[in-house]
């Protein structure tokens, strides 16, 4: 039975659950998101609370479309002003203060919540001896839009969502310690658009010593655009909101704007983008020159990025959610890919670029009709992985990994190891519900191996310590120097470590880094 507890920090006393030997605090504000006449402004610091909190329950999500892909629970209630986090710890003393991991949920930049059950961190704190926060960012056309460029003078700033990030971990640094935690030993973790946050968080150089060690699931760390791609997804949503940017009343009629036309707007122009520009993301975070100076994707390769440990890799069907769902993020089908080559030529002139011929080599053992699922995970997942682990493996340890385990129902059904499937194993909640069909023709107790070997991994690098499991191989750092191993993890059934396990796709691909503005 859940009993009350109560701990006082920094921004004031939190009344908490204690529940199978875990703490909890819900709904604690980090930040306020100016709403109203102020909305698409920076967040503020949460004023310290004065007075007990009641941190028994999770705070609102941000509004966002729905998706039944991204159940959000049956409580969520969806409000502008939705920046806060959670807490979970051991309810048992330890000696020394414990481990930090900040994870960054996924979904697009546009849908998901810290509050999601899939984020429930009791069972990684309970065997895992670390405390977990999970955050909230603003989604979608309220968090990645930049607006300042199609409204030059409406007084609009730009990369709030990862501001909104740098704020929760700001508040960590803080307050953690009163929970439990080590302020100095942060690791920053996060799943597709959350990986992308993280990566983009390596490049970022306010964020150095917010976090000191990085693990970063299915990042899309390419899909970062600059000002004129940003100016013209800003003005094709107001377009969709029936205002004209030209018009000197446009700053106002946007921020008047209702929440419900900004999401409508937003969900349009987020199927609108990737159908134009093939590969591409309508929200993201924006190289502003200032906040971001580079592209993440480009500061990393280059070993330019905040030099600390990272772990990062890749799911083996990293595409065939989307083309299941039908989803136009990822480009699947032979004319789209076609455009997408035909656009990348044209955003990288002078560069000596793949040709399609040359790039199709390494899907020569794939079935005809698939080579666009290998493509497009390539381009938009792997590749971008294995950049981001060849660079910064000259400045830090890296970490690679690719998760290749799918239950028995997935693989019937032919969506495999595919995108977000290796979260349910990471946080130990392998069953969403009694309607959840993923263990319907076996494999449950293969399922909790891997998830107490994955648990164990993680947990151990946010130590400090090799990545290491019990009854499992070690996992040597991935090192891309000539003559070294390019060693890889493979989650499966039994874990292995393979070397140069891209050496294929790495060598058709080449080594110049394709990007969109």
């Amino acid at each position: 039975m859940d009993a009350p507890v109560t701990v006082t920090a920094p921004a004031g006393t939190f009344r908490g659950l204690l529940d199978r030997s875990v703490l909890s605090w819900r709904g604690i504000r980090f930040a306020v998101a100016p709403t109203g006449d102020r909305r698409w402004r920076d967040p503020l610091p949460a004023p310290d609370a004065e007075g007990e909190v009641d941190a028994t329950a999770f705070g609102p999500v941000c509004p966002q479309p729905l998706n039944p892909a991204v159940p959000l629970g049956d409580a969520a209630v969806e409000d502008e002003d939705c920046l806060s986090l959670n807490v979970w710890a051991p309810a048992a003393s330890a000696e020394s203060p414990r481990p930090v991991m900040v994870w960054l949920h996924g979904g697009a930049y546009t849908f998901g919540s810290s509050s999601q059950p899939l984020y429930d961190a009791t069972s990684m704190v309970s065997t895992g001896e670390v405390v977990v926060v999970t955050v909230n960012y603003r989604l979608g056309a309220l968090g990645f839009l930049d607006l300042s460029g199609a409204v030059p003078d409406g007084g609009f700033d730009g990369n709030l969502a990862l501001k909104d990030v740098l704020l929760a971990l700001r508040w960590v640094k803080r307050n953690v310690a009163s929970f439990g935690g080590d302020p100095d030993r942060v690791t920053v973790f996060g799943e597709s658009a959350g990986g992308g946050l993280v990566t983009t968080l390596l490049a970022t150089p306010s964020a150095r010593g917010l976090f000191h060690r990085a693990i970063a699931q299915s990042s899309p760390a390419s899909s970062v655009y600059g000002t004129t791609r940003a100016q013209k997804v800003a003005r094709s949503f107001l377009t969709r909101l029936g205002i004209d940017p030209d018009d000197a009343g446009a700053a106002s009629a946007v921020r008047s704007a209702s929440v419900e036309a900004i999401v409508a707007a937003g969900k349009a122009v987020y199927a609108e983008v990737p159908t134009t520009d093939p590969g591409t993301l309508a929200f993201a975070p924006v190289v502003d020159g200032d906040l971001l100076p580079e592209a993440p994707i480009d500061a990393l390769r280059a070993g330019r990025g905040i030099p600390v440990p990272v772990m990062i890799g890749t799911n083996k069907d990293e595409a065939s959610l989307f083309s299941f769902m039908k989803s136009p993020l990822i480009p699947i089908t032979g004319d789209r890919i076609d455009q997408m080559f035909a656009d990348m030529a044209a955003e990288n002139t002078g560069v000596e670029l793949p040709t399609r011929e040359q790039v199709l080599t390494a899907y020569e053992h794939v079935r005809h009709r698939a080579i666009g699922l290998g493509v497009a995970r390539d381009i938009g997942f792997r590749l971008p992985t294995l950049w981001v682990a060849e660079g910064h493996s000259t400045v830090a340890p890296v970490y690679l990994y690719r998760f290749d385990h799918a239950s028995p129902f997935l693989r019937l059904i032919g969506l495999g190891a595919t995108h977000a499937t290796e979260l349910p194993y990471l946080w130990g909640n392998l069953v969403s519900g009694p309607k959840d069909l993923t263990f319907r023709l076996g494999g449950r107790r293969v399922a909790e191996l891997i998830s107490a070997r994955m648990q164990a991994r993680w947990t151990a690098f946010a130590r400090g310590d090799e990545p290491s499991a019990p009854d499992a191989p070690a996992w040597p750092a991935f090192a891309a120097d000539a003559g070294d191993t390019r060693a890889t993890l493979v989650i499966d059934r039994h874990d292995v470590v393979v070397d140069d396990l891209d050496g294929e796709l790495r060598r058709a691909w080449g080594d110049n880094i394709l990007s969109f503005s």
